[in-house]
């Protein structure tokens, strides 16, 4: 050998001794912008998790690549699997809620009977059964808050004081509430509501030890008290 040909043989030897164990070949159409070996499977690096690209490599073509699927798969799309999505449930219809039950009525409450006592003076004259102006417009008066109440029993009850007999007394008592009943029913007040009844000189209110003076003036002055017209009413609030 000439020396030229000696030059060449260590040249081709020296590139022979720097190709790995594997025969590089051409990439293939499947493979392309990879190194491969004689059965077309893509060389790898370190440790085989590195793809050995060619000088043909591009993105496009990894991607395109079905080694890209091994070497590169940031590059390579992913086929995604659809999901069936269950339709919604239909919507459940808001609960009605159940009318809660009427409260029983409550049955009215009995009032305590309501007391008011007029002064017998102030109705009458004294010894007298006849209703004086004032004492019309003082039952006027009672009888506009009656129509405004449930009432069941209206009582007229009539006092005398102790200067006469007993038994005039007990009568003048009567006509004085008998009085006040039918001044009431002519108000619109129902006749069987009202009742009328007459105590007397039985209930009075003064002490027996009271009034005892002898002028008879000063006397009925002290027995005034005694002598009223009591009305009880009775009713439902």
């Amino acid at each position: 050998m000439n020396s030229i040909m000696k030059s060449a043989l260590v040249v081709v030897s020296g590139i022979a001794a720097m190709l790995p164990a594997l025969t590089v070949a051409q990439v293939n159409s499947k493979n392309q912008g990879y190194l491969v070996d004689p059965d077309f499977k893509v060389v790898t690096a370190v440790g085989g998790t590195v793809c050995v690209r060619t000088s043909d490599w591009t993105p496009a073509r990894a991607a395109a690549a079905e080694a890209g699927a091994f070497c590169d798969r940031d590059l390579v799309p992913t086929k995604k699997t659809a999901v069936m999505t269950p339709p919604a449930a239909p919507a459940a219809a808001p609960a009605t809620k159940p009318t809660p039950p009427a409260a029983p009525k409550q049955a009215p409450q009995k009032m305590l009977p309501q007391k008011i006592n007029f002064s017998a003076d102030a109705l009458f004259d004294f010894d007298k059964a006849d209703l004086r102006p004032a004492g019309k417009t003082m039952l006027d008066d009672l009888t506009r808050v009656l129509q405004e109440a449930a009432y069941e029993v209206i009582l007229a009850i009539g006092h005398a004081d102790r200067i006469g007999s007993a038994p005039y007394n007990q009568k003048l008592s009567v006509r004085r509430a008998e009085t006040v009943k039918e001044y009431l029913v002519g108000k619109g007040i129902a006749p069987n509501r009202v009742y009328a009844e007459g105590k007397g000189e039985t209930q009075p209110l003064t002490k027996p030890a009271d009034c005892r003076m002898q002028n008879r003036k000063a006397l009925i002055n002290c027995l005034q008290p005694n002598r009223r017209v009591g009305v009880e009413v009775s009713g439902t609030k």
